[in-house]
């Protein structure tokens, strides 16, 4: 969990490109905030995720009330640091690291 978002992962157990989805609860705020939330979460995971994400994971991008205030640049940041924790973060772009490629 990151101050601007939360995100969950799941392995599908084939080899397909990631899959991501977004939610925003009532907490967030009314339709208007929550919506804007799931776009600014959609900028930034068209921006991580692609490039960065490991294959085969489904992805679901939850707003807290903060996605809203944090600067883009700072909510990309948390993406990409809960992809660390997560340890599903491929610094290469492929969606692969070479040292996973080769331990399988």
């Amino acid at each position: 969990m990151a101050p601007g978002l939360v995100l969950q992962a799941l392995q599908r157990g084939d080899e397909a490109p990631p899959r991501v989805g977004f939610t925003a609860s009532r907490r967030v705020g009314g339709a208007v905030e929550r919506n804007r939330a799931k776009r600014r979460l959609r900028a930034a995971a068209a921006e991580v995720i692609a490039g960065h994400a490991r294959r085969g994971h489904d992805y679901v991008l939850i707003a807290r009330r903060a996605t809203l205030t944090r600067s883009y640049q700072t909510l990309v940041k948390d993406l990409m640091g809960a992809l660390k924790r997560l340890d599903l973060y491929n610094g290469a772009g492929t969606g692969r690291t070479e040292s996973r490629a080769r331990a399988k």
